[in-house]
């Protein structure tokens, strides 16, 4: 069969508080980012593995609480002193500052103006903070002294409810069994179930085919071999 043009057509990723699935791994994660006004101190370190969902937690709360978001990576060209007047900053991928000397710096800044302010600041990253090799020790002493809350891998049902969403996105509904059967056959993490929904979409779409069994193993199998999604 001759493979259809398949296009990368936008699609609404939908990370509204509505769209988040709370689970065990994450319930106590979810309850610190909706009670941020008793942050000790006005800051929290969130921490997960890639594909966790601290991302979605973070616009949660920046939805919730009005705040800034800024990569780790974008810290030390941005307007820190224009972020700290809203009085709520988040940043993301925050492991990476280590290694970044003007990062670090940059985050120290910001840190200490949300702090003369009242405001509240969130870290989000992977891996404990300790492990982040902060070598600045007035920011490495800060981020320690936040309170932390840590997400952890998502369970089977998790997995399924997020993949359902994502299809959801894409306008696309399977049957759940056949949801479950791709979920017992995948990486148990929700960056896996993210490449799975969209290989499968991408699949669907270029060969002209719904998607069904045989088309979801292909995929499984091919996101397999390249060590993405499958197991």
């Amino acid at each position: 069969m001759t493979a259809q043009l398949a296009f990368d057509l936008p699609h609404r990723a939908a990370r509204g508080r509505a769209d988040f699935f709370a689970a065990p791994s994450n319930a106590p994660a979810l309850a610190a980012i909706e009670g941020w006004r008793d942050w000790p101190g006005g800051r929290l370190v969130l921490t997960g593995p890639e594909g966790s969902g601290k991302s979605h937690l973070v616009q949660i709360w920046a939805e919730a609480a009005g705040a800034a978001i800024v990569p780790a990576g974008r810290l030390a060209r941005a307007a820190l002193v224009a972020l700290a007047e809203g009085g709520r900053v988040a940043i993301e991928d925050a492991h990476r500052l280590g290694g970044d000397p003007a990062a670090e710096r940059a985050a120290l800044h910001l840190a200490n103006l949300v702090a003369e302010g009242g405001g509240h600041l969130l870290l989000a990253g992977r891996g404990a903070p300790r492990g982040w090799g902060i070598a600045l020790p007035d920011l490495e002493s800060r981020i320690l002294a936040a309170a932390q809350i840590r997400l952890e891998p998502p369970d089977e049902g998790l997995v399924a409810a997020v993949v359902v969403k994502l299809l959801a996105d894409r306008q696309i509904a399977l049957d759940p069994d056949l949801v479950g059967w791709i979920v017992a056959r995948m990486d148990r993490s929700l960056g896996a179930a993210g490449a799975v929904v969209q290989a499968l979409d991408a699949q669907s779409l270029a060969r002209g085919r719904p998607i069904g069994r045989a088309l979801a193993a292909e995929v499984l199998e091919a996101l397999a071999e390249g060590g993405a999604g499958g197991r």
